[in-house]
């Protein structure tokens, strides 16, 4: 079973009690996760224990000192094992998990990384994006450090020194600021942890987040099927897995496009997936000369080869009214319904969006 080693520097190390809570805390009870809280101002000297100073050319704020962070990092490096956190309450381990049920093998994350050096994670403003790709690549090692800076932040020199002992990665977790790095700590060791194999009880539980295909995760329901007056989608009780799996991808499509269209400029996209974005519910109604001679499965199939998918089609008299979706511009989807009858039998029609 993997491992991880976390060790965090910071000066407020009760701030990182909440990674002995809940999963974080199983997995450290199980000796997946071991995490060690280092109080920076171990390595301050003086009376009043000084980290920080005011910046050089002046300006606001006070910059954490280079002469404290060195040696800490230092320390640590070579094995300083800071005071170790234990999970904050008993977890029960003796029920079979999902995975283990269905005798599941692990599938861990490909790191892409060389693993000689420890990781140096620097949570900061001015960081590189924190993704869905870190987490996955950061599960697989064996030890990562955390530096929290506070104030104005860390002096750039410990960073630059620190790259002969670690690999320094300066990470953002938004666009936005925080008083110092340990929340983001926190986020980060979360969305990592739980991508190590055994701390989830499914491997599927995090293989189909958000993020994990490039997209959102679709909504999610679960029972009562009617709640408040408010029914969940049919398609969810219909058994039909192959409709679920497709229903789940479009409004995983549909989510990202109203939600972070930007995703989509950089996930690579289906044919279909194209189809699940650009389709919209239309009805084309046309007149025809010789009903008779019109076969509701051979203009079913030309429509879908020219990308207009009919759910539903009746005749009635010399009325022909095809329901369905399409991507195609109303008088195109008209014209496909043309195309598609009989030569001679189409007279005049028009499709509505609906």
């Amino acid at each position: 079973m993997s491992s991880l080693r976390l060790d965090v520097i910071t000066i407020f190390p009760e701030y990182l009690d909440p990674l002995r809570h809940a999963l974080l805390g199983k997995a450290i009870e199980q000796g997946i996760l071991a995490v060690g809280v280092h109080d920076l101002r171990d390595w301050a000297t003086g009376n009043h224990k000084s980290v920080d100073a005011p910046p050089l050319g002046g300006g606001p704020g006070m910059v954490m000192k280079p002469e404290v962070w060195g040696p800490a990092l230092d320390d640590v490096a070579t094995g300083r094992a800071g005071t170790d956190l234990e999970s904050a309450a008993a977890h029960r381990n003796d029920k079979p998990r999902h995975d283990e049920v269905h005798a599941v093998a692990p599938r861990p994350y490909d790191s892409g990384e060389d693993a000689s050096k420890p990781l140096l994670i620097v949570p900061t403003p001015a960081g590189k994006p924190f993704t869905q790709a870190d987490a996955q690549a950061w599960s697989r090692e064996e030890h990562i450090v955390f530096a929290c800076g506070r104030y104005e932040g860390i002096d750039q020199r410990v960073f630059e020194d620190a790259s002969k002992r670690y690999r320094v990665r300066e990470v953002s977790i938004g666009d936005y600021v925080l008083i110092g790095g340990e929340v983001a700590v926190l986020v980060i060791t979360e969305a990592v942890t739980r991508l190590i194999p055994g701390v989830l009880g499914n491997t599927e539980s995090h293989e189909d987040d958000s993020f994990s295909d490039g997209l959102l995760e679709g909504p999610s329901y679960t029972k009562p099927r009617v709640w408040r007056g408010i029914e969940a989608p049919a398609v969810l009780t219909s058994g039909d897995h192959a409709k679920v799996a497709a229903w789940r991808r479009e409004q995983s499509l549909k989510r990202t496009r109203d939600v972070r269209p930007d995703l989509l400029e950089t996930t690579p996209l289906s044919d279909e997936d194209r189809f699940m974005l650009d389709a919209r519910d239309v009805v084309t109604t046309v007149r025809v000369d010789g009903a008779k001679r019109v076969v509701i499965k051979q203009l079913r199939r030309a429509l879908k080869q020219a990308g207009y998918r009919a759910s539903e089609i009746t005749l009635e008299g010399e009325t022909l009214t095809v329901t369905g979706r399409t991507a195609l511009a109303l008088e195109e989807a008209t014209r496909a319904v043309e195309k598609a009858l009989p030569p001679g039998m189409y007279h005049s029609g028009s499709t509505v969006q609906v």
